[in-house]
């Protein structure tokens, strides 16, 4: 179970987009990577073929980053945050800030 889920706000903590922070688009849980937009711009060469006829040459996008290189930002304190959890009286689990105890 990951602490980062899909829509979720995170900041880089490591590598060349370091502090930066965008929206996860994409889980890759088998290789426990996340795809975020606007982070980790990558250039790939695409032919041109039959269905895709637009989009040819060099293209810039989105490579997905490991899960350990990210936390999440809290809401309402606007900063990166570790993640813990809470249980409720209905017995379900919610995600809280460790700085501010507010649900994510």
């Amino acid at each position: 179970m990951f602490k980062i889920r899909k829509g979720d706000m995170v900041s880089v903590l490591a590598g060349r987009d370091k502090g930066k922070q965008g929206k996860v688009m994409r889980m890759v849980t088998a290789e426990c990577r996340v795809l975020v937009e606007g982070i980790n711009y990558v250039k790939k060469h695409k032919r041109r073929t039959q269905q895709d006829q637009q989009h040819t040459g060099i293209v810039q996008m989105e490579a997905p980053i490991a899960v350990s290189n990210l936390m999440i930002v809290c809401k309402n304190c606007n900063a990166p945050t570790k993640v813990g959890f809470s249980v409720q009286k209905d017995n379900t689990k919610t995600r809280i800030c460790k700085k501010c105890s507010e649900a994510i």
